[in-house]
């Protein structure tokens, strides 16, 4: 019988990453890592289902580095992410990796000036970790060349799935040597990643954590009833009664996001805002200081946080209703990570009781009223199975789809969530009922259930998206 495997050493990693390893205080290897990091050190592609947390990053990213010769000048490796956040992520935790091995990562993601991104290519980076949109602008202008690219990862397939950059991560990959080594990780494995790893990975070796244990992480679920005018102090109440280590607290705009940031620091908490509005700078380094556990509370959008993969977080508070229960899903999932529990709060008002029940049913748990010092029985963060199981039919009984035009494209920095995102503010739509985001220079295409064009027309026109304002129209014909 074989003798499990408990040490980064049995790995067949190399001296100078194990000693990286011990830097950054890895002692013993999670269960993906087990799975994944031989088979890739073997140079055999691989399709990872694992979700954020499960510590996907070191999977793919150890033999990565083990594999990139530092003595040659040229991309060995890269890495497509869905959001810049995660981008930013990898960065750090590659670079972290790679200390020992002098191996250069650069990371280019949109929001933040091209010019130095081009600078840095030009210098050097022998493994370039990505955002789908960038990546597919640099190599447009020459300065990203794949023709030397041996290793590349796809990392959270699925999110680029639901963010629309299936087809633009394609041509990526057709651009990449055939020889190329490929791993795909993805929390989830609906059909269109399925056929995608199919069509361009080689006898891919599959390493899969068990549903169980991407489902053990727990969350005590409760909500509040709130007159809207009390929500700040029955906020204020909850924090002090929680005393949470680390706390996420979910807001829907901008706008909200830096005014509850604002009482609350003016109340003597040590907090900082998240959103989009934000310099990518200024974001980064309220992500740094979250991450590193020296910033205990954090007032973010939903936008902002995406790709936040933190450890620490205790506690996650609604302070605004998820515009969806995905929404609410993907929010309370920020805690409980890696195998600890944690509590969700959700704030609501008296008139968004249906938003709640609605949010019940998809979690499958009831959430229970909060009171101090209250316990309920932890729940795993997992929707129940939709009825409908083709992931891209509409969610309209007829499931017929009305095409819209939108008046800003690539030219004006647009990225195919940020259409997504407008939407599903705006009007409350599940996520997964914006489909087929198209982005030319100038305008977009989106497709929206047919009931519920005329009122997205209605609501996005004139909203404001990276400092364009929008106007949507139905398609003609």
């Amino acid at each position: 019988m074989q003798s499990p495997v408990t040490t980064f050493a049995d790995l067949g990693l190399s001296d100078e990453i194990l000693a990286s390893l011990r830097d950054v205080g890895y002692e013993s290897p999670t269960p993906i890592q087990e799975q994944a990091i031989p088979p890739l050190l073997e140079g055999k592609d691989v399709i990872g289902q694992a979700q954020t947390g499960s510590g996907k990053t070191a999977a793919f990213g150890l033999p990565m580095i083990q594999y990139v010769d530092p003595e040659l000048d040229e991309l060995q490796g890269l890495v497509l992410t869905p959001t810049r956040e995660l981008c930013i992520q990898v960065t750090q935790a590659l670079r972290a990796y790679a200390a020992h091995r002098g191996v250069d990562v650069v990371a280019v993601f949109g929001g933040a000036p091209i010019r130095s991104q081009q600078s840095q290519l030009r210098a050097g980076g022998q493994i370039v970790v990505g955002t789908v949109g960038r990546v597919k602008d640099l190599i447009s202008r020459h300065v990203l060349l794949l023709h030397s690219c041996r290793f590349v990862v796809l990392d959270e397939a699925d999110e680029m799935l639901d963010l629309g950059f299936l087809e633009d991560v394609e041509r990526i990959l057709a651009l990449t040597p055939s020889s190329r080594q490929t791993a795909l990780f993805s929390a989830t494995m609906p059909p269109p990643i399925r056929k995608l790893a199919e069509r361009y990975l080689y006898q891919p070796v599959t390493a899969k954590v068990q549903n169980a244990a991407l489902t053990v992480d727990t969350v005590e679920q409760f909500a509040l009833e709130v007159p809207a005018r009390e929500k700040t102090e029955r906020l204020i109440e909850i924090l002090d009664a929680e005393r949470p280590t680390q706390a996420i607290v979910f807001v829907r705009t901008k706008i909200r996001c830096d005014d509850l940031y604002r009482k609350l620091r003016d109340r003597g908490y040590d907090v900082r805002a998240l959103h989009g509005d934000m310099t990518q700078g200024a974001r980064d380094g309220v992500m740094i200081s979250f991450k590193d556990g020296r910033l205990p509370l954090l007032v973010a959008t939903d936008v902002a946080s995406r790709g936040l993969d933190i450890s620490g977080v205790s506690h996650v508070i609604n302070y605004d209703v998820p515009t969806s229960p995905d929404v609410y899903v993907h929010r309370i999932g920020r805690t409980a990570r890696v195998g600890r529990s944690g509590r969700a709060i959700t704030l609501y008002e008296p008139r968004q009781r249906r938003d709640i029940e609605a949010i019940e049913r998809h979690a499958g748990v009831k959430l229970a009223p909060w009171v101090k010092d209250a316990h309920v029985a932890p729940t795993p963060v997992r929707p129940r199975p939709r009825r409908h199981a083709k992931p891209h039919d509409s969610l309209d009984g007829d499931g017929s789809l009305r095409k819209l035009i939108i008046s800003a494209g690539r030219a004006a920095g647009l990225e195919p969530s940020d259409i997504i995102h407008s939407i599903t503010a705006a009007t409350g739509l599940d996520g997964e009922s914006v489909r087929n985001v198209r982005l030319l220079e100038q305008f977009a295409f989106v497709e929206v259930p047919e009931r519920e064009a005329d009122r997205v027309v209605e609501l996005v026109s004139g909203s404001e998206v990276r400092g364009r304002r929008l106007i949507v129209e139905a398609a003609k014909g």
